[in-house]
């Protein structure tokens, strides 16, 4: 039976969109008047096909009914938790890695009093939440012992949550995430998709604890050897399908849950470029969208600037057109400059 995906499309923002929406000429995505649409594109395995939304009642009742449900979850508003705010977008996390290693700031916060004032610096900045993170997981990475992760974390952690900074922790592991959930982060970030520890279905399940689903091909150590896909954007697609359907059928039944396609985790440029370009197909699954864009390769590969340090213009840009689709969260290094950025941006376009 072909199967039907269903993608918003041909965005507004800001003033013109309110507009747009009071006079019923465009829908808001989820409730929010600042971004809305007035186009679907209908994608099966091999083909695609845009419409206007008021073309929606013409099309054979099957079809219809699929595309009515899928609206259905992309107008329902969205409820705040973990320190976002979804009335806004993009809400902004801030990432803080205490590594040795990672891919562009590998030891320059993984002191106390680094980390901390970073931390500070990032939420100042106008990040919603910190996402603190003990190991690499850069392309070529290897796999740390628990210990040596709890270790990087533990003592900046305890102090960043006594200053009542908002706190993400970045782990695959599920007794990391048992500690840092007791001693009080507000998300879970796990970018294996919660495939890495066969425990972690249980902790989530366990402290109903808000929760990233990430896509990733393969592990760090090999997911950047060749990556292949029949169609990434809709392999993906099904991937969070399956994976939802999982965690209902385990018991985690509430919807504090954000998606994240895993931009260079498992991907070369075309997959990237294809996941950025359609980010908005995943807004039918009526749950916020998070988007690691960040300082990543693609930057590079399409500009030719090797320096990850100096990634900052790519990161703004590609920010500000995930921000037109409704992605709803960025994952940022550069806080201060993107949300600068932003608001420039914003302001051009409202005047």
């Amino acid at each position: 039976m072909l199967r039907y995906y269903t993608r918003v499309c041909n965005f507004y923002y800001g003033n013109h969109s309110k507009k747009l929406v009071n006079l019923k000429k465009a829908i808001s995505l989820h409730g929010i008047k600042e971004i809305s649409f007035d186009q679907i594109e209908i994608i099966t395995r091999n083909s695609k096909k845009k419409i206007f939304i008021n073309q929606i009642k013409y099309l054979p009742k099957l079809i219809r009914k699929k595309i009515n449900f899928d609206l259905k979850k992309i107008k329902s508003k969205k409820k705040n938790f973990s320190n976002l705010d979804f009335k806004k977008i993009p809400n902004i996390l801030g990432v803080l890695n205490l590594t040795p290693d990672s891919f562009s700031d590998g030891g320059k916060f993984n002191s106390k009093k680094k980390g901390i004032n970073h931390a500070v610096h990032l939420l100042n900045s106008g990040a919603n939440l910190i996402d603190v993170g003990g190991e690499s997981t850069r392309p070529g990475s290897k796999m740390i012992r628990e210990n040596l992760e709890w270790q990087r974390i533990n003592k900046i952690l305890k102090l960043l949550l006594k200053k009542k900074i908002p706190i993400s922790l970045d782990t695959r592991k599920s007794k990391i995430m048992s500690k840092g959930i007791n001693l009080g982060v507000k998300l879970i970030n796990d970018v294996s998709g919660l495939d890495f520890d066969s425990e972690t279905l249980n902790v989530l399940k366990k402290y109903k604890i808000p929760f990233v689903i990430q896509h990733s091909q393969g592990v760090p150590e090999n997911m950047q050897k060749n990556p292949k896909y029949k169609n990434e954007l809709l392999d993906i697609y099904d991937f969070f399908e399956k994976k939802i359907k999982l965690l209902r059928s385990k018991g985690i039944k509430h919807d504090k849950i954000i998606l994240d396609p895993g931009i260079g985790f498992g991907k070369n440029l075309k997959h990237n470029m294809s996941l950025i370009r359609n980010i908005s197909i995943f807004h039918s699954f009526g749950f916020p969208i998070l988007v690691g864009n960040s300082r990543k390769r693609f930057i590079k590969e399409l500009s030719g600037k090797n320096d990850s340090k100096f990634r900052n213009g790519g990161t703004i840009a590609s920010s500000i057109y995930l921000m037109m689709q409704g992605v709803q969260i960025l994952r940022i290094h550069d806080v201060n400059e993107t949300i600068q950025g932003i608001k420039i941006f914003k302001n051009i376009i409202n005047n």
